[in-house]
């Protein structure tokens, strides 16, 4: 009977070894496809923030040329200034354009225009063209930025294109109105009128034989993809305006 009793202990103390070290192997490799597990996920995370932030890269680099109907906090924006608030041309017939340029400083930045709809598409892709041939341009900003005032904007050299006027000493609209003419770079491109230039800093480019930077010529690629669109150039007038392209 002793020896049944001693027999029966010692097969219940291999099972009780043979279950403590089936249930710590079933739990350290519980736990360790645990922590696989976790080392994956913090992998695939690090993964995605890599990808998104080379994306977001990408998206930074990435030259933007578009046209749209203009936002609503972009007209809040002209309203009072650009375009008077009776809103004497609708705003349908307006376009908001984002136009990638390269600057003064050989760097790429990203403009904004107004323009007549039915020239977008064109000065996106004239925008687009001189970009591709780096033709350096100083600014592109909403002349609400002015306050809508023109020799503020052309003093600091910048390009711009829609704003409500008229013709002086009539009451046409004019093309920049109508959003139909564009001023680029207008410092270095002055309104000359006799002995005086529009804008007034602008006299030291009157001289078109000295030519500088960001200075338009005939047959220039600033030139060149306006004329060959079908605008017309300022230059060639009795008081030539050589910053000025306009579409008619």
């Amino acid at each position: 009977m002793l020896k049944i009793i001693k027999f029966l202990s010692i097969i219940l103390i291999i099972l009780s070894t043979s279950s403590y070290f089936l249930y710590t192997t079933i739990f350290d490799t519980s736990d360790k496809n645990q922590t696989l597990v976790a080392q994956k996920n913090i992998i695939n995370e690090d993964s995605d923030n890599i990808q998104n932030k080379n994306l977001k890269e990408d998206n930074k680099n990435e030259s933007v040329f578009s046209f749209s109907p203009i936002p609503n906090n972009v007209k809040n924006r002209m309203i009072g200034k650009s375009m008077p608030s009776n809103e004497p041309i609708s705003f349908d017939n307006l376009s908001y354009l984002n136009l990638t340029y390269y600057g003064f400083d050989d760097k790429t930045h990203l403009g904004e225009m107004i323009v007549n709809k039915n020239v977008a598409s064109d000065v996106v892709d004239i925008f687009k063209e001189l970009y591709e041939k780096k033709y350096p341009i100083e600014k592109i900003k909403l002349i609400d930025e002015y306050n809508a005032i023109d020799e503020k904007s052309m003093a600091d050299n910048n390009s711009s294109a829609f704003c409500y006027r008229t013709i002086a000493g009539t009451n046409v609209v004019s093309n920049h109105g109508k959003g139909l003419a564009i001023d680029i770079n207008t410092l270095q491109n002055p309104h000359v009128i006799g002995n005086s230039t529009s804008p007034k800093k602008g006299y030291i480019y009157a001289n078109r034989d000295n030519i500088k930077k960001g200075m338009i010529q005939e047959g220039d690629d600033c030139y060149n993809a306006f004329i060959k669109r079908g605008w017309s150039w300022g230059g060639y007038w009795k008081n030539p305006d050589y910053q000025h392209f306009e579409f008619k």
